[in-house]
This record gives C-alpha cells, structure tokens and sequence, in this order.
C-alpha cells in the first residue's frame, strides 16, 4: 500500500516537471526576460502604457501567425500571407471610395476575399500536388500585383493610399479595455477559438492526421485535400483580417501593407513549437512565439536599434527553433548511438 502511494506521487511529480518543461513554458520566460532586459536599457519600456501600446505595432503578426499554424501542421507552407494582407487593406478602400456601401459589409466582404484567396491557393496545392512553398510563392508575387492594379485602375496613387473612413471604422482599434488595445483582445479571442477548433474537435484531428501521413487519412475516410484546402482558407482570412485591423489602426489603405511580415509570421510558429514537418504543433505556443517576437522587435526599435536591422534577430529566432527542434528530434538517435558505442569504448580502454 505504502509503495502504491510512493509510485503514484512519484507519477503526479514526473508530470508536474513534464509541464514545466513544455516548450510554452520556455517562452513565457522568454518574454519576461525580454521584458527584464529592455526594461533595463530603457526604463521608459516598463511604462505600462507603453508596453500594452507596443501590441498595437504587432498585432498583425500574432493575428495571421495563428491560422498559419494550421498550415504548418498539414505540412505545407504558407508566404503569401503579407500580400494578402496589402490585398485585402486596398480592396477595403476602393470599394468604401467608389461605391459608399456601409463599411461593416465592405468588411465582410474583405474578408471574403481573403478567404478566396486562401481557396485558390489550398485548391492549388491539395488538388495538384505541386509543393506548398511554390504556390504560395508564387500566389505571393499574384496577389501584390493585383493590390497594385486594383490601385491604378482606381487611379489611386500608392504612396498616398485611401483615407477617410468613418469614425466607427477607425475608432475600435483606439479602445482600451483593462489598459490593454482592443487589437489585443481580439487577439485573444481568436486564439481561443483556433485553439478550441484545433485541439478540442473532430476537424483539429483531422488536420494533425493529414500532416502525420495523408495517406492514411485518406484510407481512414478523411477528405484530406478538402481538410488542405480549409486551412489555407482559414489562413487567408486571418491575413485579411490582420489587413483590417491594420488599416483601421493607421487610418489609411495601402497596397503594400504587409510586405515585411512574413518572415516573423513564420518564424512565430516554428518558435512557438510548430514542425515544419508537420503533424505536430499548438495554437498556444504560436501565440506565445508571436508575443516573443512582437516584443523584441519593439524592445530593439526602443533601443535604439534602426527599423532596417530588426529581421536580424529574427532570422537568428529562425535558425535557433529549427536547430533545437532538430536537435530534440534526433537526441533519440544520438542516445542510442551513444549506448551501441559504449562498450567498443570500453573494450579499447
């Protein structure tokens, strides 16, 4: 009885040093020494106004970074985001210039769009086979050409975009709700609803079995391509709606809009502990990731580190999470070659 006892608390005291060293766990800290660090080179970073306003500068990426998860998780690659998000911001002006509909229906309809986007490029991929990282590439160069058209068919000038949207529009993204941006709310919200959508139903399993063998998917009766093409929709539509957000916080419409977001969007979910093999990853993670790199890029812009430098550590990110990934992966592998090695070692001593 007494040896029962000992194994069952020696199990609750394994899995409470397994919770602790989930990788979430890693990046929370992470934050907090973000926070610890850049607080102490400026101190005006630990302002709580300050630091709750930096999520207005970053929203965009935490937004669109949790529905490229999906992706991720299926196998493929998604960087066609950025340019669905310049897309969507120029479609959301011209139709509010040129056709005076109420702007909440030009927004659903913007929405839409992306949400077209992401099926032509999912059907793309599920349908024809051809490799996730070139059809979104390509899909990248289509979708900024045609924010650039759309431009000059409204003989709208680039550089200055389309402005005056009315007040209701524009002032959502001014509310503060606790201190904290309305932007981050919705932020939350959406990543409690992927979460619930991924982790919590028939259709979240469903995509973790495309990415782990789609093959076998499809033996178990799963439309798979179907499930491929959802998430590259579920993507687009986050990218339009990131495109909404940031054009209501700026006030304008700009075609380039999202140009430099891809490589933090990516970089967010490979850190937030997302295989870019597939099959395996979490909304939670992503949004930690998000929140990580978020805050670095501004803690450095705060710094004193020019605008033009900031992918750089973002770039380091990269490597280091595919590295560590990698390296976990294989620690296996590297264990068992240790053990099978072991007794030559000995024998030579």
């Amino acid at each position: 009885m007494l040896e029962s006892r000992k194994n069952q608390f020696n199990l609750q005291r394994l899995a409470r040093l397994q919770r602790l060293a989930r990788w979430e766990t890693f990046l929370v800290l992470l934050i907090l020494l973000e926070v610890v660090v850049f607080g102490a080179i400026n101190p005006r970073f630990l302002r709580p106004h300050v630091l709750f306003g930096s999520f207005n500068d970053f929203t965009s990426i935490c937004v669109i970074s949790i529905f490229v998860t999906f992706v991720l998780i299926t196998g493929g690659m998604d960087i066609q985001s950025g340019s669905i998000v310049g897309l969507s911001s120029i479609v959301l002006g011209v139709i509010w210039a040129s056709s005076g509909l109420n702007i909440w229906l030009i927004v659903v309809l913007t929405i839409m769009t992306g949400a077209f986007c992401g099926a032509f490029t999912g059907f793309l991929v599920a349908f024809t086979r051809v490799p996730s990282m070139v059809v979104t590439l390509g899909c990248s160069f289509l979708y900024s050409g045609f924010a650039k058209t759309i431009m000059k068919i409204a003989k709208i000038e680039a550089h200055k975009g389309i402005s005056d949207f009315p007040v209701s529009f524009t002032a959502f993204t001014s509310w503060n709700i606790g201190g904290a941006p309305f932007q981050f709310v919705i932020f939350i919200v959406l990543a409690l609803i992927a979460h619930a959508l991924l982790h919590r139903t028939k259709y979240g399993r469903y995509v973790f079995l495309c990415g782990i063998n789609q093959n076998a998917a499809e033996y178990s009766g799963i439309k798979s391509r179907l499930i491929i093409m959802s998430v590259y929709i579920l993507s687009g539509m986050g990218a339009s709606f990131a495109g909404i957000i940031l054009t209501s916080y700026l006030g304008t419409a700009k075609p380039d809009f999202g140009k430099e977001l891809t490589l933090p969007i990516i970089t967010a979910v490979v850190l937030g502990g997302t295989s870019i093999l597939g099959g395996k990853g979490t909304i939670a993670g992503t949004a930690l990731a998000a929140i990580a790199i978020g805050v670095m890029r501004f803690g450095l812009s705060m710094s004193g580190v020019s605008t033009q430098y900031l992918d750089i550590p973002v770039g380091f990110l990269l490597i280091v999470a595919v590295g560590l990934r990698g390296l976990s992966g294989n620690l296996g592998a590297v264990k068992a070659l240790f053990y099978r090695a072991k007794p030559a070692l000995s024998r030579k001593k």
